[in-house]
């Protein structure tokens, strides 16, 4: 019987038809006849969806047609080869069985039936000398068991088999169950199941009966009428009766127990009304209690012991010969509570019980010189890195490789990044630091011929902005201030016009002049560094060179400042690039940059990445990825069903090899075929991991035999292949018309195979196209029971090693680490600074509070707040963390699934980091030697013998744009770098190496370089 949804489909019946002129429509198959042409079509649309399930072989994915296709193949299969001397006692058998599932009931038919044989069968009787002579089996007789009267077992159960031997016509055995088997391959648990689900069936609830089908039974004359106590009425009342009686279980109240042992239960149909009214039970009560008392006068041997115990308690009872007709029954206040139910997990992780085996998390490293516990000492102590550095570190570092192609950046290393931002010496000009503050300001201010310069970001109005909308020109000043300036008005200023503003003025002058007064205490010199040359028009211009990129820089934060979330980071970089006691010049500005401490440098930076998201350039290129990414998930939608089409067709292409195959071979079962036919999912993504497990078998057995070195292994598999060229010609000599066709079916079989192969190779692609494309947000590996974040940075939106035409492509890496941060506020708030009464209950149940709990399981080091962040960049970490997440908690059995899913990917680059870092250390260990200098356009640049960050070199702008973001632009240059996308033509030149593409014939970049800007 086809299923849907599990159950099988259910047919419509039979329209009345009473004019035999009106026009009709058919379905042949389920013989349902429709009067609406729309009814026919919709039935018809539903039978040809792929949600159908063929019972007989738990194929899915199939429409009706198929599926029912399938069933009668399948059960012509099954009649043709299950014996028939079994069917009748198995189907007599199985008639009204309650096992519900089928699995036990196979395991229940099979176990009896296994050393039980009936005649008609054919058997294999073994004599006393070993001897094996085939036979049937002519007549049964069974004996049964012998009980002597003190319940001892006198004879057991057997049975005596009269069988015709088949080498021998005139003779037979008389043997016992002990001396005859059957084949093995006649009566399997496999066939058995098919059998019986093509011959039986069960309605879907509980407790219902199995029943042969209605044509088989009358085959085989077998009743069908179900028992009485079998029918579904009867059973849901027996349901019901067996809840009364145990709600009437003895209380310690004898009157109770009487009468429930008095009563029967009444069988009565099911009712809306679950509980007894409560009228109707105080009646019956008070009847109970007059039919005790009735009895109490009727036996004098039946009395009450007088020690003013009331009715209604338990009440004391004198036996006749002082010995009761029953076992004393306890009352219930006795009996043991039921156990508590078992914990059903995954669950809440800090309502986890801990493991109390002095196993801690793996420890924690840190990039920065503090940690967050006091006291502790970083291996990273003295870098100047502090802790609250790191996130923006992170996070501008990921802005920059993630949205590198509209930069026109190559992408670098975190390590370069970090290194190359605590490089101070003025005498080493590091391309990556120039290159990435240049290509973020040109982001912020369009060129000049490109919409004439239009500014991309939104920046607070000027001071002498807003007064000249509100003053007017004719001011008297009311106090002098002690450095006056053109863009900010002195205070206590009043006008004509606004005299209630002036009231207001010197109101705050005199409550809070101290405070107005320390307001407007000047810090820094930077709007007397560019003087009349507004930087908007110098960024209009492109003129970065040499300092003029700080300068600009220092013109930005002096606009940002006046706006108040800016306003604290603003002032404090300014103060060291513009400080007070030095001359506002430009090369002032350079050389205060030139030692500038990181942790103002990585915030100058977070304040331009945060300016530069909000801009049209990044806005566009993410709904272009959008975009990329709906096609990419058609793309793959369609290799998903080629790759399942061709899934089945393999499928039925080894059913018909197994009809091909010689019985000489006797090959063993294929791998692909066992794992399809056992398959039960109906999704895509289930059989794409089927057909992973099922296909990986043969070609490791490959590239492990093309990789070996072993002479004797090469023998054996030159002898094993000469060994199946012989059997192969062996069989072809026997069979040649047979062995031809199974040729041309193997040969099917590979092309099936290579079919599968392709399009999983396709699928594996446009998932990683997928990944790369993803760049919104960073996403989240997951969180542990004490709700710490863990990243890793190259999981998606960009190449695991990055752009693999970068110029430190040789790394191998991108980040290469797993970081974890601590919880936010309200996490931390929520879950683990409990309440004074929450933390005792909790100290109850695990004899520890949360935070103890937090510092037993997480080790030495602990990160406590999300602006704290620790790292791992080992394999042997990455495992330990593994082991340590326990599944048992509702978030750590996602993180501990994800991490065991990238756990090669992580591994791998986390050695070619370590690597990388190793031989740039071997690097400067032979820096004695005479550096080598390499010459470029603009600047000469000595061999990175200290540094490894030197060796970065920008090649997609001097690509794009013919020069770096640093160089001015050239008088005649047609090239100039605009905000729109521009399509770019790659040309390949003689001497140069070609950039690799992809299957589309485009260069090879995260995106397949379709977004240009």
């Amino acid at each position: 019987m086809v299923l849907f949804k599990r159950k099988p489909v259910q047919y419509l019946t039979r329209p009345d038809i009473p004019d035999e002129d009106e026009e009709i429509w058919d379905i042949p198959e389920t013989g349902e006849l429709f009067t609406d042409y729309e009814e026919f079509l919709q039935r018809t649309d539903f039978y040809k969806q792929r949600r159908f399930i063929c019972e007989i072989t738990g194929h899915s994915g199939l429409t009706f047609f198929d599926a029912l296709k399938s069933e009668m193949e399948g059960s012509r299969e099954v009649d043709g080869v299950f014996p028939d001397a079994l069917r009748e006692p198995i189907l007599r058998k199985v008639q009204f069985s309650t096992i519900s599932r089928i699995d036990n009931l196979v395991d229940h038919i099979f176990d009896e039936f296994k050393q039980d044989f009936y005649p008609r069968e054919t058997v294999t009787v073994i004599l006393d000398n070993g001897e094996r002579l085939n036979g049937v089996v002519r007549e049964k007789t069974k004996f049964p068991e012998l009980v002597r009267p003190d319940g001892t077992l006198e004879r057991k159960e057997f049975a005596r088999y009269f069988v015709s031997l088949t080498n021998r016509p005139f003779e037979e055995a008389l043997v016992d169950d002990e001396h005859i088997v059957r084949d093995r391959r006649s009566f399997t648990k496999q066939m058995l199941r098919s059998f019986i689900k093509n011959t039986v069936t069960r309605e879907a609830w509980n407790g219902a009966p199995w029943l042969v089908k209605e044509k088989i039974a009358q085959d085989y004359r077998i009743v069908t009428d179900i028992p009485t106590h079998l029918q579904k009425e009867n059973k849901f009342a027996e349901r019901k009766a067996n809840l009364g009686l145990k709600r009437g279980e003895y209380d310690g109240n004898i009157l109770t127990f009487f009468s429930s042992q008095s009563r029967l239960p009444e069988l009565k149909p099911k009712s809306h009304k679950s509980k007894m009214a409560q009228q109707d039970f105080a009646k019956s009560k008070h009847e109970q209690f007059l039919e005790y008392q009735r009895a109490l006068s009727g036996n004098p041997g039946l009395g009450i012991l007088k020690n003013g115990v009331g009715i209604g308690e338990p009440q004391y009872v004198r036996w006749v010969n002082s010995q009761p007709p029953f076992h004393t029954i306890a009352s219930k206040a006795s009996l043991r509570p039921p156990p508590p139910p078992p914990i059903k997990y995954p669950i809440e992780d800090l309502e986890v019980a801990p493991l109390r085996d002095g196993t801690h998390r793996p420890t924690l490293q840190f990039l920065s010189q503090d940690t967050p516990i006091e006291g502790q000492r970083s291996e990273n102590d003295g870098n100047g890195i502090l802790m609250e550095s790191v996130g923006r570190l992170l996070e501008t570092w990921d802005t920059l490789n993630v949205f590198c192609e509209v930069f026109q950046l190559d992408s670098f290393t975190f390590d370069d990044y970090v290194e190359a931002l605590q490089i101070y010496s003025e005498d080493v000009k590091c391309e990556l630091i120039i290159e990435v503050h240049c290509a973020l300001l040109k982001r912020l201010v369009n060129a000049r011929e490109d919409q004439n310069g239009m500014v991309q970001i939104p920046l607070p109005a000027l001071a002498k902005e807003e007064s000249a909308a509100e003053e007017s020109v004719d001011e008297s000043s009311a106090m002098p201030t002690p450095e006056p300036e053109s863009e900010a008005p002195p205070a206590g200023r009043t006008t004509r016009s606004s005299l209630a503003k002036s009231d207001v003025a010197n109101l705050k002058a005199k409550s809070g002049r101290s405070r107005s007064s320390t307001a407007d205490i000047k810090v820094h010199r930077a709007g007397e560094i560019l003087g009349n040359y507004d930087w908007i028009a110098r960024l209009r211009l492109r003129d970065l060179k040499r300092s003029g990129w700080v300068t600009i820089i220092v013109g930005l934060l002096d606009r940002l400042s006046r706006a108040p979330r800016h306003k604290k980071d603003c002032e404090e970089i300014l103060a060291k690039l513009a400080p007070l006691d030095q001359e506002p010049t430009e090369e002032t500005a350079r050389l205060r940059y030139g030692c500038l401490d990181i942790n103002l440098r990585v915030k100058i930076l977070q304040i331009l990445c945060m300016l530069t998201v909000g801009t049209k350039a990044i806005r566009a290129y993410m709904e272009d990825c959008s975009n990329h990414m709906t096609e990419l998930r058609k793309e793959k939608i369609e290799q998903q069903r080629n790759r399942k089409l061709a899934t089945e067709e393999l499928r039925l292409l080894h059913e018909e090899r197994k009809t091909l195959q010689p019985d000489e071979r006797s090959p063993s079962p294929i791998p692909e075929l066992e794992d399809l036919d056992d398959s039960k999912v109906t999704g895509l993504e289930a059989e794409e991991e089927e057909l992973m497990l099922s296909e990986d078998e043969e070609p490791n057995q490959g590239r492990s035999l093309r990789r070996g070195n072993d002479r004797a292994a090469e023998r054996r598999r030159k002898q094993e292949e000469e060994r199946e060229k012989k059997e192969k010609a062996q069989a072809a000599v026997k069979h040649p018309k047979q062995t031809k066709q199974l040729a041309k079916v193997l040969k099917k079989i590979e092309e099936k195979k290579q079919t599968i192969r392709v399009c999983e190779e396709e699928i594996a692609t446009l998932d990683n196209d997928l990944r790369e494309a993803d760049c919104p947000r960073t996403r989240v590996l997951g969180k542990d029971r004490f709700w710490n974040r863990y990243y890793w940075m190259e999981r998606n939106a960009m190449p695991y090693a990055g752009l693999p035409d970068s110029s430190t492509a040789e790394a191998g890496y991108a980040n290469a680490r797993i970081w974890v941060q601590g919880p936010d506020d309200l996490e931390r708030e929520g879950f683990i600074e409990l309440k004074e009464d929450e933390n005792k209950q909790y100290r109850r149940a695990f004899q520890m509070t949360v935070p103890e709990r937090k510092i037993y399981e997480e080790g030495r080091t602990s990160v406590f707040t999300a602006g704290q962040w620790g790292y791992y960049d080992d394999p042997d970490s990455l495992d330990s963390l593994i082991g340590w997440l326990d599944n048992r908690g509702v978030r750590e059995i996602k993180l501990r699934k994800e991490l065991q899913a990238q756990r090669e990917k992580i591994s791998e680059h986390m050695v070619k980091r370590r690597e990388y870092l190793t031989l740039g250390e071997d690097k400067k260990s032979e820096s004695g030697e005479a550096p080598t200098r390499i010459s470029t356009r603009t600047k000469t640049y000595l061999e990175p013998t200290s540094h490894r960050c030197l060796a970065w070199r920008n090649t997609t702008a001097l690509r794009d744009l013919g020069q770096l973001h640093s160089d001015p632009i050239r008088s005649g240059s047609t090239k100039t770098q605009t905000s729109k996308p521009i399509k770019k033509v790659v040309e390949e030149e003689e001497g140069r190496q070609t950039r690799a593409t992809n299957r589309q014939g485009k260069p090879l970049t995260r995106q397949g370089s379709r977004y240009n800007f």
